[in-house]
């Protein structure tokens, strides 16, 4: 068997008395590492096609900590490392998304939940994180890794979204997040490190990606055609694809208004550019424009890595016994509500 570099064997088998001689080759007679070349599909394109996840660590902004650093040393990822692990060793609560990184950056070896009413399961159940991308947020631009400011009407909207849903997020099950309906998930979907990976498959008409959170697939044309119109607005919005040399490029509009992006509106616009740039590293870089919620434009760019995995099945309606049981504490909190206005009432 041979390794990376190979080994030459000159075999010479005699008659007389099957003798083996073995030649090996010396140092300077070892090859070097062949160059990656870009895998292509039988019409000439770049093979994007395979199991992608984002499991990066990297922020999406850049921290406080980090505030005028775009990257990081060997060092200094050494030591956000060791953090990490004692982390991972405590199993103390999940760390979704950038949780993980900030709990690291305030030297939190047993950090809390994101929810400490009822807590969470344990860090043992989410993948291990990608620590290759130095860089210190997902953001590209604004230079300085930070969201542009919200517009006032943005921020009123979102400031009104969320001081209803704490005041009527259990009303019913239409008032609950879609995410904890099993509905829908948002596009673009950011998250690192939980059902994040993602399949691509490809022709020279279509683009397809599923993504493992719920198995939602955008099926993409790569061509010309005319969208829809303003009045049909699908969940992850009318995507179009084009080719741009050799990265392919997604612009998507017209979503739908339960599309649940980061406070966007259905009037945000969606540009993706996916290009191979190793054999196990896709760049999947996207732009938001949505004049409604930001004050200008902003990109993040997620280098995903090649899995020779399969997706998981994400099985979210079965068994989905914790809105039944959300509502069903809700309403007994009316009724212990409701029963001291009572009592209260008779007294005065």
């Amino acid at each position: 068997m041979t390794g990376r570099y190979g080994t030459a064997l000159g075999v010479a088998v005699l008659a007389s008395g099957l003798t083996m001689s073995v030649v090996t080759p010396n140092a300077q007679e070892k090859k070097a590492p062949a160059k990656w070349v870009l895998e292509r599909t039988p019409d000439g394109k770049p093979d994007l096609q395979g199991v992608w996840a984002n499991n990066t660590v990297t922020p999406l902004q850049r921290p406080k900590q980090w505030e005028g650093k775009a990257t990081l040393t060997d060092a200094e990822v050494a030591e956000l490392q060791r953090i990490a692990q004692q982390i991972y060793d405590n199993d103390g609560d999940a760390q979704f998304g950038d949780g993980l990184i900030l709990a690291v950056l305030e030297k939190q070896t047993r950090p809390g939940s994101y929810d400490p009413g009822t807590g969470n399961y344990n860090q043992f159940w989410l993948v291990g994180r990608d620590w290759h991308d130095r860089r210190t947020s997902l953001i590209t631009d604004p230079p300085d890794g930070k969201l542009p400011p919200m517009t006032p009407e943005g921020k009123k909207r979102v400031e009104e979204r969320t001081a209803f849903r704490k005041e009527h997020q259990y009303d019913d099950p239409e008032t609950l997040p879609l995410g904890e309906r099993c509905v829908h998930f948002s596009t673009p979907r950011i998250g690192a490190g939980y059902n994040s990976y993602l399949q691509i498959v490809q022709t020279p008409s279509h683009f397809m990606v599923m993504n493992e959170m719920a198995h939602e697939s955008r099926v993409v044309p790569i061509d010309n055609r005319p969208r829809s119109g303003k009045d049909v607005r699908p969940w992850n919005g009318e995507s179009r694809a084009r080719w741009e040399g050799d990265t392919l490029v997604v612009e998507t509009k017209n979503f739908s208004p339960k599309n649940e992006f980061m406070g966007a509106t259905d009037q945000m616009t969606l540009v993706e550019r996916y290009t191979r740039v190793s054999k196990d590293v896709l760049n999947y870089e996207f732009t938001v424009t949505d004049p409604q919620t930001w004050t200008k434009p902003w990109t993040a760019m997620i280098p995903l890595a090649r899995k020779d995995e399969m997706i998981f099945e994400y099985a979210c309606h079965e068994a989905n016994s914790s809105m039944e049981g959300m509502l069903k504490g809700h309403r007994f909190q009316e009724k212990q509500e409701a029963a001291k206005k009572t009592s209260g009432g008779g007294n005065q």
